[in-house]
């Protein structure tokens, strides 16, 4: 069992020590090189979910068509898991397990391996950032865990991993939001894209408050960006805001020009109608079906 524990661990330490790293190849090199016979059918009921595990959010829709799949075809590859005081603990293969259970499966081919908590966490990591699992708050916190403790720096990282430099940065940047941002981040309310903007300020309220903003008036990015670039903090903490302006406001400034001759302004909860003179005025008020005497 020693020399079991050994031969992993110089696997995990070979796929880091790889140009690029290939979970999807490593683990079917633990498959290939485990006999058939090793190969076991554990209970469903006896497997814990692997502590380590940075994926807190499944696709229900995803899960169930997979048990379909599961119900025709069987567990096409098994999962690993690691023997524990009651039961196993899962080291990877966590859709495939939920998707058993989905499928009413009272059991599920599995290998056994000996593994530190250190590889758990590793295994668990880079599966999920490999398979692109994760949702954008859970992945920059499996990065800065992978990052930490195998002590790489973030371009070491994007090289490994098939990312840019920039991606791996603003990633990890999300990781200073406020909790109420990142949990719109995960349950996908605001996009990747809002969350880098707001992720460059350094208000907690204030992101906070642009977060509430982004999804009551279903702000852009571009307009995310534009809103955010007009922020200035005074020094009694009094904000000054650009306001935003959207395609919308575009197409009916063109609509009231054509209709009263004259350029008209949009802005946040206001519109601007220029006029040269009195008679202009009166000029626009007449088209607008507006009477001086109440007519």
């Amino acid at each position: 069992m020693e020399t079991k524990r050994k031969a992993l661990g110089k696997g995990l330490e070979q796929l880091f020590s790889n140009e690029v790293i290939d979970f999807d190849n490593f683990e079917k090199k633990i498959v290939n090189e485990t006999k058939e016979s090793d190969i076991v059918e554990i209970p469903l009921t006896e497997i814990r979910n692997n502590p380590y595990q940075p994926r807190k959010e499944f696709d229900q829709q995803s899960l169930s068509e997979f048990a379909e799949s599961i119900k025709e075809h069987g567990v096409i590859q098994p999962i690993i898991v690691k023997k524990s005081i009651k039961g196993y603990e899962l080291i990877a293969g966590e859709r495939r397990t939920r998707a058993s259970k989905m499928a009413g499966k009272d059991t599920i081919p599995a290998i056994v391996r000996e593994m530190s908590d250190q590889e758990m966490m590793e295994i668990a990591l880079i599966e999920n950032i490999q398979r692109e699992d994760l949702n954008p708050i859970e992945e920059a916190e499996a990065f800065s865990k992978i990052i930490d403790s195998n002590g790489i720096t973030q371009e070491e990282a994007a090289r490994k991993f098939g990312k840019s430099r920039s991606y791996i940065t603003n990633l990890l940047g999300l990781l200073n939001l406020p909790e109420k941002t990142k949990k719109y981040v995960q349950e996908s309310k605001i996009t990747m894209g809002h969350a880098r903007v707001l992720s460059k300020l350094s208000d907690q309220d204030e992101i906070n408050r642009l977060a509430d903003l982004i999804i009551e008036e279903g702000l852009s990015v571009r307009e995310t960006e534009k809103l955010t670039s007009g922020v200035e903090i005074e020094k009694k903490n009094k904000i000054k805001r650009e306001p935003v302006y959207s395609a919308r406001h575009s197409i009916y400034e063109g609509i009231m020009r054509d209709k009263i001759g004259t350029k008209v302004k949009i802005g946040t909860k206001k519109i601007e109608i220029p006029f040269d003179s009195d008679n202009d005025l009166d000029r626009i008020l007449e088209i607008l079906g507006i009477s001086m005497d109440g007519e």
